[in-house]
């Protein structure tokens, strides 16, 4: 996401970048042809799609957005494009946050020399590293004021994971969970939500320090599930499953614009952030990923376990004066209702193996909601 034009306060400008498996459509299972894919795709969406770092998946993002019409056109055509081009190669593509079917570990690395750094220093954990996202960048006018911004994020991370909860099978079987990448890549030493932060000056000291421990890479794997991106004038949310459509994933992308828009406003008024004890957000994470939708979660305010439902009304609720400027609120609620109506992408992939009877047909089931 590349960001040109001036701050609008109202309609910031937001990006989204979605990881996609690529699968073999005889077999179901994750296949390693996410190089042919993204080569192909390029010829229509250029530098907007890549490889990640397994030849599992392709990362397709859209480009800078403010208007809900515009970025849902764009997730459209972005899957599009990525979805014919599998489709040239012989092989589909679904969003799921984990893979359904396949021998995917130790999963084949990409070649690329920071992907063979990571191995040095992470080693096994890469084992699980088959797992897809849905990230969202909302445009900031000043880097000093993203870390306050996140502080203000933090205690809705749970509940945007129990909205796009969309992982509930790992290679063949059912995990019991509703978002179980989000378990598989607690893992890492530098996942999860971030540290409650002071100041820019305090984020550059605690990623310094981090660094010279020898727990990064390089800075930009700093991978906290909000973080003022290390190239954009962007916060960026990274929390979630990749979205099981489209049309989830813009709601997500329209949520998270008004949640930043509402604690920049809060920032500017003078409000550093609420400070969530970092305990209690593991928690709420560990009852967001198991539970989704369907259950209870964590008040972030409170540390009672009340519906999920109740908690995503509230997220709605704290927002909803942002969905009013920007003309998102009738969008939002719309997809909302239906989302509420057809459920989370973990429970539609549990009713597809219920109505189908096995894991190809939910595959299947995922291959035919790719474009929905």
């Amino acid at each position: 996401m590349t960001v040109t034009a001036a701050f609008d306060p109202v309609r910031p400008l937001m990006g989204v970048e979605e990881e996609y498996f690529v699968v073999d459509p005889r077999t179901r299972e994750v296949a390693p042809g996410a190089g042919p894919v993204v080569r192909r795709a390029a010829g229509e969406l250029g530098d907007l799609v890549c490889t990640e770092i397994t030849q599992f998946q392709v990362e397709a993002k859209t480009p800078p957005t403010a208007g809900h019409e515009g970025l849902g056109r764009e997730l459209r055509r972005m899957r599009d494009v990525v979805a014919a081009a599998a489709r040239a190669e012989g092989l589909a593509v679904v969003a799921s946050g984990t893979p359904v079917l396949g021998d995917a570990v130790p999963p084949p690395i990409t070649e690329d020399p920071r992907y063979d750094l990571g191995i040095e220093n992470y080693r096994a954990l890469h084992d699980e590293q088959a797992i897809c996202a849905g990230h969202v960048h909302v445009h900031l006018p000043e880097r000093e004021l993203a870390p306050l911004v996140c502080n203000h994020v933090r205690p809705w991370l749970p509940a945007l994971i129990a909205l796009m909860a969309n992982s509930p099978f790992w290679t063949g079987r059912d995990t019991g969970y509703a978002g179980w990448r989000v378990l598989s890549w607690s893992k890492w030493p530098v996942a999860g939500p971030p540290p409650y932060l002071e100041s820019l000056e305090h984020y550059e000291s605690v990623v310094a320090a981090l660094n010279a421990s020898g727990a990064l890479v390089d800075p930009a794997t700093v991978f906290w599930d909000v973080r003022p991106s290390p190239r954009l004038p962007t916060v960026e949310v990274r929390v979630t499953d990749v979205p099981a459509s489209a049309r989830e994933s813009l709601l997500l992308a329209l949520v998270v614009r008004a949640l930043v828009t509402v604690s920049l406003g809060r920032v500017r008024d003078g409000d550093p952030g609420p400070r969530t004890p970092g305990e209690l957000l593991r928690v709420a994470y560990w009852r967001a990923a198991r539970d989704g939708l369907d259950g209870h979660g964590v008040d972030p305010h409170t540390g009672r376990a009340v519906p999920v439902a109740e908690i995503v009304a509230g997220l709605l609720e704290h927002v909803r004066p942002a969905l009013v400027d920007s003309g998102d609120l009738e969008t939002v609620a719309r997809e909302w209702r239906w989302l509420r109506e057809a459920g989370s992408g973990a429970a539609r992939q549990r009713a597809a193996l219920k109505t189908r009877g096995s894991f190809e047909g939910v595959v299947d089931d995922l291959v035919e909601r790719f474009l929905s």
